[in-house]
């Protein structure tokens, strides 16, 4: 079963293809990863392999986690993710894992921050339809009603009001994967995935659980 990966998105541009049509695609530096621990049902109650991913001096972690990665003897690392897999028994301790475990044509899921934009209105933020912006109107981008007066008397939980947009995890799925450079570790996918260049991204083939 094959198992994710994490990267950084290095950016978009277009590739062109033999009949002719250009493509979006976004390009992310893939690992190489770590096996930094492995769960099994008999220790954890489930099977799952741990990644430590992007090498920082010691300073930058903090004791528990240095003394979890000591255990196996690996370089402190700023970022550990979990996948779950069935095949546990195939993977060791300090494995290295890096884009050689993707193929070209293979669909992969990428999970990321979406850009973060600050307070917005209703509009921007649920889509919500304004109002009309003939002369007399008082209603233009107003959210409208929020709730009854006195029975609840109170704004339900979730109501759909202006506030914080973006800045949460979002996962795209189905990205196909036109090119695999194992001398860079890039992957060239077709399409956008979330967040800035530079962003943290977690890749796994689609239908792969974490």
């Amino acid at each position: 079963m094959p198992v994710g990966i994490l990267g950084n998105k290095v950016g978009m541009t277009q590739v062109f293809m033999d009949n002719g049509d250009a493509n979006p695609v976004t390009i992310i530096k893939v690992g190489p990863c770590v096996v930094t621990q492995i769960k099994t049902v008999s220790t954890d109650g489930y099977d799952a392999l741990q990644l430590g991913y992007h090498e920082v001096p010691t300073r930058k972690c903090t004791k528990p986690e240095l003394g979890h990665l000591n255990k196996a003897n690996l370089a402190s690392l700023k970022y550990l993710k979990e996948y779950l897999i069935n095949n546990v028994e195939d993977f060791q301790l300090g494995q290295i894992i890096d884009v050689q475990t993707f193929k070209e044509g293979e669909f992969v899921d990428v999970t990321g921050k979406s850009i973060g934009k600050g307070f917005a209105g209703n509009q921007k933020r649920h889509h919500f339809t304004r109002g009309p912006m003939s002369h007399g109107s008082k209603n233009h981008r107003a959210p409208g009603s929020i709730g009854q007066g006195t029975t609840p008397g109170r704004v339900y939980p979730g109501k759909k009001m202006a506030g914080h947009l973006g800045a949460s995890a979002v996962t795209i799925k189905k990205l196909k994967i036109l090119k695999v450079d194992t001398k860079q570790n890039l992957l060239i996918l077709k399409g956008s995935v979330p967040g800035k260049p530079g962003n943290l991204l977690s890749i796994r083939p689609t239908n792969c659980k974490d």
